[in-house]
């Protein structure tokens, strides 16, 4: 059985302040949680989030990790930068870095492999766009974007990575792939690791990742492929937050 994973994805969101708000109420709300916890914030909270949950059952992530260890990148934060600050989890290649910041499937693959290597688990994001799903390619675009973000990877390395499907259509649009769109496509991401990597695709977690709320969570979640969910805007508030968590009451 594979333990699902429910990761906030805070955004461009929350002052400090507002993060140790929003953290300690969420405390509370999660503490008996069958599913791994994860809050992932700006950089600018690191500092106030990790001192609220420690002794908790919610872990940190970032939002975004550079390739490099060390050197002139402006504005970037390496691996090592952010376990110093707490972060266990980290997102790679979400759709709003591929589209704003010039993301691409080779940058996505770079800083999955540093991620690893220095111990971080990354959320790593694939997805197709309308006009893409439309025309037929959601399963050969997910495929190929989900086997270059592994490449270089072991599959013992892999077997701890997660995945988060997010169809670019349905991500802060209110619009959502239907349980059994989203779990068809998580099969197919699944098979692909599969033919690569073989067996350990079974142990890999795949999360839904398009506006997964407290209304749709049940449904998604009741789906044999689908292990949890990255969420965008119900992350902001803790009892929308926790719904989707305690998605089994």
């Amino acid at each position: 059985m594979r333990k699902p994973i429910i990761a906030g994805n805070w955004k461009m969101n929350k002052t400090p302040s507002e993060a140790k708000a929003l953290v300690e109420a969420l405390i509370p709300l999660v503490k008996e949680a069958v599913c791994d916890v994860v809050v992932c914030t700006p950089a600018v909270d690191f500092a106030v989030v990790s001192k609220a949950i420690e002794g908790t059952n919610i872990k940190l992530g970032a939002e975004n990790v550079h390739w490099a260890a060390s050197g002139a990148y402006t504005g970037e934060l390496s691996a090592d930068m952010l376990k110093e600050c707490g972060v266990e989890y980290v997102i790679i290649g979400h759709s709003e870095r591929r589209q704003y910041f010039g993301e691409t499937d080779a940058t996505v693959n770079q800083r999955t492999l540093a991620a690893v290597k220095a111990g971080l688990t990354p959320i790593i994001c694939v997805g197709e766009k309308r006009e893409q799903r439309e025309a037929g390619y959601t399963n050969a675009l997910v495929s190929y974007q989900t086997l270059i973000a592994l490449a270089g990877l072991t599959p013992e390395q892999i077997e701890n990575v997660v995945i988060a499907y997010e169809p670019v259509w349905a991500i802060g649009t209110g619009l959502t792939a239907t349980d059994e769109q989203a779990n068809e496509t998580i099969g197919v991401i699944r098979e692909a690791i599969r033919s690569t990597y073989g067996d350990v695709a079974d142990k890999v977690r795949i999360q839904y990742g398009g506006s997964m709320n407290p209304k749709n969570c049940k449904g998604l979640m009741a789906q044999p492929e689908i292990d949890g969910g990255l969420i965008g805007g119900a992350s902001l508030k803790a009892e929308d937050f926790s719904k989707v968590v305690n998605f089994d009451k």
